[in-house]
């Protein structure tokens, strides 16, 4: 159970966090993000998530002062998000509640990631991996096991009363389900390395078919049963870095005690096939994916995959309404693919912060370029700076990329 001194940091922080929440900026955030959800923009919007937090403290205000483990969970993400607030908001929305997650189990497939990690940052989350490949044989298919999900409902009740504790009376206090990212290949490069899965793609085609399709119907079975017992997440603010606010969402007949997956976005990618043909990404990748996203509202594809040449494949998938245009791909060429069909999700290049001298001019010159290339092609816009390994201890750097990029979607 915390105690009276981490309850009462925590407290602190959330009355700040409601405050900021019953701002009217607010409110005008969320309108402009349906707007551009829509696909009538009234300006580009900006977000910047996957912060490289240990590089960002000024005096002490990332500096945690809770004991409790649970409690310092929270404290974490409150103090994150008003240092974002307070130093690079851009689009970002604060929202006046607080999500406590269920106790789920079962969200699993029983494969473990073996691997090795080399570090060069130990303050650093952002480490290298050498992936042991584990699924080489035919028996090494039954790894991968169907799902069985169930809720921990007196562990779910332990979180919430000490949610109340916490929050109670400052933040609304919303039980979460859950938000699942259905990436397959994401995996798969864990459990095989890239190099072992490209090789078998070549190697040994119909043993991936069967293997990503093993773990399609894994999340199918999941996902149905999440849905079946009322442990889907509710409306979501966020999907993958990027608002959500949408007038589409949830369906019609919504009851927020048993989201359906109609009610929601659903986010996908496959990062390991940058370099495949469109036809091999169809057939291991598009063929698989629109199984599972078939029932959601919308969708959200793509991540760092370059995806300019392959429009037309990922056309094929059901209900995208965004797609990600990582810093790999040829913008023009994206948008041509996309016009005003989707939106789409620029993930600026966050190595302008990482090079020895922070290069302002040149930032505003590669957001302008993405401004303008979107403008001539009629795509509706959005920036997504995400993945920030370092920014050299220097946080007025990412300051400065933010100023600058509501200057250019303002202009």
């Amino acid at each position: 159970m915390p105690s009276p001194q981490d309850i009462a940091i925590i407290r602190e922080l959330a009355e700040q966090t409601a405050e900021i929440a019953a701002l009217p900026i607010q409110e005008e955030k969320r309108r402009l993000w349906r707007k551009l959800n829509g696909l009538k923009p009234e300006r580009p919007m900006v977000m910047i998530d996957q912060v490289c937090w240990n590089e960002m403290e000024i005096g002490d205000e990332l500096t945690l002062r809770c004991s409790d483990p649970e409690c310092r969970g929270y404290e974490v993400m409150l103090r994150r998000q008003l240092y974002q607030w307070r130093h690079f908001p851009v689009d970002m929305v604060v929202e006046p509640f607080v999500r406590v997650y269920r106790a789920i189990r079962g969200l699993g497939v029983g494969v473990q990631v073996e691997e090795r990690i080399a570090v060069s940052d130990p303050t650093n989350s952002v480490v290298g991996h050498m992936y042991i490949n584990q699924f080489q044989t035919e028996d090494d298919l039954n790894k991968i096991r169907m799902p069985e999900v169930s809720e921990d409902v007196h562990e779910t009740e332990r979180r919430l009363d000490v949610a109340e504790k916490l929050f109670g009376g400052i933040l609304e206090i919303r039980p979460e389900g859950a938000d699942l990212n259905l990436s397959l290949w994401d995996p798969i490069s864990g459990w095989m390395s890239v190099e072992g899965a490209c090789l078998a793609l070549v190697d040994r085609p119909d043993y991936m078919h069967r293997l990503v399709g093993r773990l399609t119907d894994a999340y199918i079975s999941m996902l149905d049963q999440l849905e079946e017992q009322g442990l889907l997440c509710g409306v979501q603010s966020l999907i993958h870095c990027t608002g959500a606010w949408t007038d589409e969402l949830p369906a019609p007949g919504y009851d927020p005690k048993k989201p359906r997956r109609k009610d929601l976005w659903a986010m996908g990618l496959a990062q390991m096939f940058s370099t495949v043909s469109p036809r091999m990404f169809k057939q291991y990748e598009v063929d698989y994916a629109s199984r599972m996203f078939e029932p959601f509202g919308l969708v959200y594809y793509g991540c760092c995959d370059p995806l300019d040449g392959k429009m037309r494949e990922v056309r094929m998938i059901p209900h995208v309404r965004k797609v990600s245009m990582s810093p790999w791909v040829n913008q023009e060429k994206g948008a041509e693919g996309i016009q005003g069909d989707f939106v789409f999700s620029r993930k600026p290049n966050p190595a302008f912060l990482a090079w020895d001298d922070f290069n302002l001019p040149l930032v505003r010159e590669d957001l302008e370029a993405t401004r303008d290339i979107c403008k001539r092609h009629g795509c509706p816009l959005e920036l997504i700076l995400k993945d920030i390994s370092t920014v050299r201890y220097e946080p007025q750097r990412l300051f400065d990329w933010a100023a600058v990029a509501m200057e250019v979607v303002q202009a």
